[in-house]
């Protein structure tokens, strides 16, 4: 009989993602370094996803399938997941419905969290044209977000730009503020230490908020650039300006800004940052 193998949960969410769903669950059902289960929370699409999803039900005994009849956002459908989740199982990986993941990423970020003082890993992710995704980043101040969102390109890249960790290019695994919700990685008990998603955000930014309280409660926040994982983001806040995700958007930062007590700068967390930085040195 074999060593038993880690077991890892995915906590997957789909909104209208017929294009993209069977490529994700497929990806993680083809791990073979773990003992896989997966939890997919359908935010009331109307498209064929969940069609799609039944139809992988048959092939897939360990995939879990939660039914909303509409669009509940982010936080409330996930927490439903990870709720369902045995306190038994190794690790958890929240992941977007347009990623793809790989044993070799998986495996990367489980080494890293042998480090206990790690709460959060992410990869380094790609999209299909090999275009790289900033998704290990500064926390996000009112300072760059309104150069992001200035008609100038000019002060659109300074405010990027102020998004940015300058680490030396052979450092792989590096401390970021917070990590994008495409992929993260912990360990369950982090969420006894830490909590669940906040439910009073809606959209973005329940990514940044969760990292947040990571640093807050002792926990690093680090992105293992050699696990590399595809992205195929749609970056739904900026198709339209108007729209209904922008708008929860900016109720969500003036929340996580009131929340924080925070509005131009990040220092105190910065400094935990750059602490986490220099004891991995």
């Amino acid at each position: 009989m074999g060593a038993k193998k880690t077991t890892l949960a995915f906590v997957i969410l789909t909104w209208n993602s017929e294009r993209v769903i069977e490529r994700c669950v497929r990806s993680v059902f083809a791990l073979k370094s773990f003992d896989v289960s997966a939890y997919v929370v359908d935010n009331g699409s109307s498209d064929k996803t969940v069609e799609i999803l039944d139809a992988l039900t048959q092939e897939y005994s360990q995939l879990h399938v939660i039914k909303r009849a509409f669009n509940e956002g982010t936080t409330v459908p996930r927490n439903l997941a990870l709720k369902e989740i045995s306190p038994d199982t190794d690790y958890i990986c929240v992941l977007d419905s347009d990623t793809e993941v790989n044993d070799d990423a998986i495996q990367a970020m489980v080494k890293t969290l042998d480090n206990k003082r790690v709460g959060i890993v992410g990869p380094e992710m790609r999209n299909e044209a090999g275009v790289l995704q900033n998704s290990g980043r500064k926390i996000p101040t009112l300072t760059i977000k309104l150069s992001k969102v200035l008609p100038l390109k000019k002060a659109q890249r300074w405010g990027e730009s102020l998004e940015f960790y300058s680490y030396p290019s052979d450092q792989k695994v590096v401390p970021v503020g917070y990590l994008m919700s495409a992929c993260w990685m912990f360990r369950p008990e982090i969420l006894d230490q830490v909590g669940y998603l906040d439910e009073k955000i809606f959209y973005a930014p329940e990514d940044v908020d969760f990292c947040l309280r990571c640093w807050l409660a002792g926990f690093g926040v680090v992105q293992n650039k050699n696990a590399r994982i595809l992205h195929s983001w749609q970056r739904l806040s900026r198709k339209k300006l108007f729209s209904k995700h922008n708008w929860e958007h900016i109720k969500g930062l003036a929340y996580l800004f009131t929340k924080h007590r925070y509005l131009w700068s990040a220092r105190k967390i910065e400094k935990l940052v750059a602490g986490f930085a220099r004891g991995m040195l």
